[in-house]
């Protein structure tokens, strides 16, 4: 199956660059280049991409700003790219429902690969953005709202469910979790699907960083 790409960036040669990388992939046909976010948003209803690979800071309208219309109006699946390795754009970015999460000098193939994660349904951080996730796993007060939301969350999820959110938050892909548990990766879906929902997660990023953030999940280590 070939993926469908779009990309955006404002600078041009940066724009063309990654088009030229993702197109020279065996899966990957790049259908559109757009030049800021308000272009995204039009070139994503019209062409429909799977996943759309998008630099952050653009004039006219941001890339997560622009990830917040795309996202619930096609459907597709968006990486999102930047410079900068800061908490504030990495979960407001997971906020606006992004799959995925580089850095602009991340390699070529660490892109192909979250531009593939993506539209499969999984999801890829650069690793030397993780540490953030890990740093928000601190639970909130006991009495707080929050506590009281995860907690009620966290009770609502089956044992199943909490094998995948586990699985989830480790970073496993359907197929890797799939064979851990000894199950489909249809039922692997099914269950991801559910935990979504009790979880009030739209990705799975948001359910891992859900899992960290209600100390169910711990790091490494930690």
């Amino acid at each position: 199956m070939t993926l469908r790409g779009l990309v955006v960036d404002d600078q041009a040669i940066a724009r063309a660059g990654l088009a030229t990388m993702l197109d020279a992939e065996p899966d990957v046909d790049v259908v559109g280049q757009s030049a800021d976010g308000e272009g995204a948003v039009t070139d994503a209803l019209a062409l429909r991409p799977d996943v759309v690979v998008m630099d952050i800071r653009m004039p006219r309208l941001d890339g997560i700003s622009a990830t917040r219309r795309i996202v619930p109006a096609i459907g597709c699946a968006v990486v999102l790219i930047t410079t900068f390795d800061d908490d504030e754009h990495l979960f407001d970015g997971i906020a606006a429902g992004a799959s995925g999460f580089l850095l602009k000098d991340s390699g070529p193939d660490l892109i192909a690969a979250a531009v593939r994660s993506a539209a499969r349904g999984d999801s890829l951080i650069d690793p030397a953005m993780t540490r953030a996730l890990i740093e928000q796993r601190v639970a909130p007060a006991p009495a707080s709202p929050d506590a009281v939301r995860h907690r009620a969350a966290l009770d609502s999820l089956s044992d199943r469910e909490r094998d995948v959110l586990d699985a989830v938050a480790r970073g496993l892909s359907n197929v890797d979790i799939a064979r851990e548990l000894f199950v489909s990766t249809a039922t692997v879906k099914s269950h991801i699907s559910s935990l979504l929902a009790k979880t009030d997660s739209r990705t799975r990023v948001q359910a891992a960083v859900f899992a960290f953030r209600s100390g169910f999940a711990r790091p490494e280590g930690g």
